[in-house]
Order: C-alpha cells, then sequence, then structure tokens
C-alpha cells in the first residue's frame, strides 16, 4: 500500500508560492482571531515600530529594535502551533504535553527577553 499524499505538498512552482501566502495569511487570521497574547504582542510591536521609527537612532538600530519585536511574534505564533497539535492530540492532563507547552512558553518568555534587553541597550547606549 503506497503511503498517504498529503495534498497540501502537491503544488510546486509559482502555485506553491501563491498557496503558502494564503496559508500564511489564514495563520494570521487565525491567530488574531483566537490568540490573545498574539494581539497584545502585534500592538506592542504596532506601537514600538511607531516608537523606534521616530527616535533619532541610526537605521540598524530602527532595524533591531523592530526586529525583536518579529522575534517574538514569531515565537508566539510557534507556541500556539505547538499548543494546537498538542490539544489536538489529546486533551488529558500528560507529563509531555506539559512539557511541550512550557517549552514554546519559555521560548516566548525568552524572545520578549531580548527584546527588553535590546531596547534597554539601544535607548541606554543613545540616551545617557
Amino acid at each position: 500500500m503506497p503511503p498517504p499524499v498529503n495534498e497540501f505538498k502537491s503544488k510546486s512552482g509559482l502555485k506553491r508560492i501563491v498557496a503558502a501566502l494564503f496559508y500564511s495569511i489564514d495563520g494570521l487570521k487565525s491567530a488574531w482571531r483566537t490568540e490573545h497574547a498574539f494581539r497584545q504582542e502585534l500592538m506592542l510591536l504596532l506601537g514600538g515600530a511607531a516608537i523606534a521609527l521616530a527616535l533619532r537612532i541610526s537605521a540598524f538600530e530602527k532595524l533591531m529594535l523592530i526586529g525583536v519585536l518579529v522575534l517574538v511574534l514569531i515565537v508566539e505564533l510557534i507556541n500556539s502551533a505547538i499548543e494546537a497539535v498538542v490539544d489536538r492530540v489529546s486533551l488529558e492532563r500528560h507529563a509531555l504535553s506539559k512539557n511541550a507547552k512550557d517549552f514554546g512558553s519559555a521560548a516566548v518568555l525568552l524572545a520578549v527577553l531580548l527584546a527588553v534587553a535590546a531596547w534597554a541597550v539601544v535607548l541606554f547606549n543613545r540616551f545617557y
């Protein structure tokens, strides 16, 4: 018996790129609708980007300040994906499920700490 074929992997070339774009947009829409932390972090990104762009700092520093906030969103999306897969497999409490979710949460925490550190370093070096 041949292995099952994933219908989403059957596209190639430009069709695959266009399909991936629409899947990504669907993911962002779903994250906005269902993930409170994603909405909070997106608002932080938008506010932080406005502040970074208004500051009298180098283009590289602006990119870094905005980039670390984008990184927080990326890690949050990965964390949400881990949580969705764990919940899809089983809603029962299990030590491995808890580990998976805790690891995802820890990754978000590290990304947030990196963002805070980057903002502190840039602002401290620029203004003090």
